[in-house]
């Protein structure tokens, strides 16, 4: 197998508070060999001089949509799958141009493109899939329009293809079932209204318990976990009481919710950048008002949640949930949790407790022996300054997935 050695570097492991010069990294294959702070005998066929930049583990996106491919998703009402990969495949280059080497897919995204990713077909970063994203009638992944009978063709309407509507604890249990066939990692569930869904009111409770613990046994039986969309208090405390794992959003969250998802060893996704993001530029790509105003209710919230979960001890993963031609902003997220928390929490939330969600302890997230070689350069450390993650990754001068550079500018 080649080897790549990786020198003269502060090494930035974020179980670390700060980062430590000195060190080498050897990778062999596709994994991290060893890790040393004195220089490691090799006979690696690729020396890398760092020019003592940081070299850090690549960054975990937990919620992200690579084939949500719009903003104002009624388009993709006439999207077919061959134009959705189409697009999909230059979302996801974006992604991991700007450092992301793993993300999970809150729903949409299927074994296919997973498997084009993971074969070299398409460049990428290591996708997490949950297949269609489940919902009851009338909920956050009803797609239909009111004037809508009957389902609509899921080939040439991409809507149809990313969410599907079951109603009762036997459709929901066949619904999961079908997702895990299919070849998913997690399972997706909505528990409240959305902001980007036209009819559902942001504070309506979605699945009954029955319903959600249909999902939750069913997952857990297959080595599966099911996430959840909720914003509220109720749908919240509803979904961790039945099993969910993670919860996605939770801007509304209050102290009570949040000491129960500690309890129950849960943790929250948060997305701040896609409300910002759609407040400034989403009525442009055809947002309703009404739809722009539920996002105002939840901005409100966005920030306030940060600190709720943080004093009640809630591991909180790094997610953006930005829609179609406002995923450039992926990285921004980074800027607006420092107005809560420190950049080391910011980065470990975006890398060892990203592992921890897709339960890849010891494997992402981490510069260890073992590890997958999963490393980005950064020109500068991100701890004192995290706009170093902005631009598109112009200030990733090296990125590395699976042992692969997907780019290398220190040759």
């Amino acid at each position: 197998m080649s080897q790549t050695l990786f020198r003269n570097l502060n090494l930035l492991d974020p179980r670390w508070d700060a980062a430590r010069g000195g060190y080498e990294v050897l990778v062999e294959g596709d994994t991290i060999r060893e890790v040393s702070s004195k220089p490691i005998k090799s006979k690696a066929e690729r020396i890398i001089d760092c020019g003592k930049r940081t070299l850090m583990p690549g960054l975990i996106d937990c919620h992200v949509h690579v084939f949500l491919t719009e903003v104002n998703i009624r388009n993709l009402e006439s999207v077919p799958l061959t134009l959705l990969t189409a697009k999909a495949s230059e979302l996801m280059r974006g992604m991991i141009d700007r450092g992301f080497t793993t993300v999970r897919d809150t729903g949409g995204a299927d074994w296919g493109i997973k498997t084009a990713v993971e074969s070299g077909l398409i460049a990428g970063p290591r996708l997490f899939i949950s297949g269609r994203a489940i919902g009851p009638t009338g909920g956050h992944s009803d797609s239909r329009r009111r004037t809508d009978q009957g389902a609509s063709c899921g080939c040439c309407n991409a809507m149809v293809y990313c969410m599907a509507i079951a109603d009762g604890a036997d459709e929901v249990r066949k619904l999961v079932r079908e997702q895990m066939r299919q070849g998913a990692d997690q399972v997706k569930i909505m528990c409240s209204g959305g902001v980007a869904s036209p009819y559902d009111p942001l504070d309506s409770l979605q699945f009954s318990e029955a319903e959600i613990a249909a999902a939750t046994d069913e997952a857990k039986n297959f080595g599966r976990y099911v996430l959840a969309h909720a914003y509220s208090p109720e749908a919240i405390t509803r979904a961790v009481s039945n099993g969910v794992r993670t919860i996605e959003h939770g801007n509304l969250i209050d102290d009570k919710a949040a000491r129960l998802l500690k309890s129950k060893g849960g943790y929250m996704v948060a997305n701040l950048v896609t409300y910002f993001e759609m407040k400034d530029r989403a009525a442009q790509f055809g947002m309703s008002a009404d739809q722009l105003a539920k996002n105002d209710v939840v901005l409100e919230g966005a920030l306030r949640s940060l600190e709720i979960c943080k004093k009640a001890g809630v591991k909180v993963g790094y997610g953006t949930d930005l829609l179609g031609q406002l995923q450039t902003e992926q990285s921004r997220e980074f800027v607006l949790r420092a107005q809560v928390l420190k950049p080391i929490e910011i980065i470990r939330q975006a890398t060892v407790i990203g592992a921890e969600i897709l339960r890849q302890e010891g494997k992402l997230g981490v510069v260890e022996p073992g590890a997958y070689a999963d490393l980005i350069v950064v020109d500068g450390d991100p701890l004192k300054k995290l706009e170093l993650f902005l631009d598109q990754g112009r200030h990733l001068p090296a990125i590395m997935k699976a042992g692969r550079f997907h780019k290398n500018e220190l040759r």
